[in-house]
């Protein structure tokens, strides 16, 4: 088997890329950059960008299916990039598939799509979960836009499932924890609300083999139960957003939260640093924007019976086990999230 997966070299696409080469797959990697993790694992890499649709037809070239992992994520930055990352990007992808006559398309979409400012959700599954009218974000505006195309392209010649990972951490994350670890160290990390909101995770092993399973029931199987699906992922244990967060920070030893700060008070600062970001010289991005206001203070976790179901998706860590690796690999990196 040949596979492709676009974005290896980031956190879930790494643990996608191990988990093929452990099965013996010919493991192929279309990214930006060169990362010496996977020249470890033997994936051959190909560098390009997704919004070029030379580069990545011609990547796609002879592999029997793909991962669609890529994307630019966030809740900061122009239009321009987030649709060129995120729907142009997969528009080629598709368009690549078919010209290249690969059978399987296992995209990585995101819970934010259901995202509807303040309502919370609280064990919706797929059909109830509306999605949002409006966005406060492009990030998942644009991957709104990505999922609907990548659903519609489902056929007999291409057979396709979107997935929906909610908040993946875990040992190898060079992103999430090192930011949250180093603003907890400075003591400006605060929870917006009460810090009771309930919330679901994914621990990063459960998240990779989810993409497998559908990869699985989905390949060469044009009438598979999932195809042409959206689906909820996470590690089914929904808890308080406080008690989450401060696991996790001590699991990586960095000081817990206590300090609260009231959902209005955030949600008008992130309109302010938003504005402030948008008509004044400002590099990086706002510490606080209204989307993560929302994001951060609303209750959200979603039913994944229909994954159970369809692709037979089990969580196999749990969040304490998750934690207790998670605290292994940090010792092993001599105490440096993200080293």
């Amino acid at each position: 088997m040949r596979v492709m997966v676009t974005g290896g070299g980031g956190f879930l696409g790494r643990a996608i890329c191990a988990r093929l080469v452990a099965r013996g797959w010919e493991v192929f990697s279309y990214s930006r950059g060169e990362h010496p993790e996977l020249k470890a694992l033997g994936v051959q890499q190909i560098r390009g960008d997704l919004a070029s649709f030379s580069d990545v037809t011609a990547a796609f070239a002879d592999v029997d299916g793909a991962f669609h992992v890529a994307a630019k994520a966030g809740a900061w930055g122009g239009f321009q990039e987030y649709f060129d990352a995120n729907v142009r990007g997969t528009w080629n992808v598709i368009a690549a598939c078919r010209m290249n006559r690969v059978r399987t398309l296992v995209h990585t979409s995101t819970p934010s799509v259901a995202h509807r400012g303040t309502r919370p959700v609280t064990g919706a599954d797929e059909a109830a979960a509306t999605l949002a009218d409006r966005y406060k974000a492009w990030y998942p505006a644009t991957k709104r836009v990505a999922e609907a195309r990548v659903l519609a392209a489902n056929g007999n010649a291409l057979s396709t499932v979107a997935l929906r990972p909610r908040l993946i951490w875990g040992p190898g994350d060079n992103h999430l924890l090192p930011r949250l670890a180093e603003r907890a160290r400075a003591g400006k990390l605060k929870f917006v609300g009460d810090g009771l909101n309930l919330i679901d995770t994914t621990y990063i092993d459960n998240a990779a083999q989810a993409h497998l399973d559908a990869f699985d029931a989905l390949h060469d199987k044009p009438d598979a139960a999932c195809a042409g699906k959206a689906y909820f992922i996470s590690n089914g244990e929904p808890k308080p957003i406080s008690d989450i967060l401060n696991s996790l920070l001590r699991a990586v030893g960095a000081p817990t939260v206590t300090q609260l700060m009231p959902f209005r008070a955030a949600y008008w600062a992130g309109a302010a640093l938003e504005l402030a970001y948008s008509v004044l010289p400002i590099k990086g991005e706002p510490v606080m924007t209204r989307f993560l206001a929302e994001q951060l203070s609303t209750a959200h976790y979603y039913d994944i019976s229909a994954a159970r179901r369809d692709f037979g998706y089990q969580p196999k860590v749990s969040t304490l086990e998750g934690l207790r690796q998670l605290g292994n690999w940090w010792r092993k990196q001599g105490g440096a999230p993200g080293a």
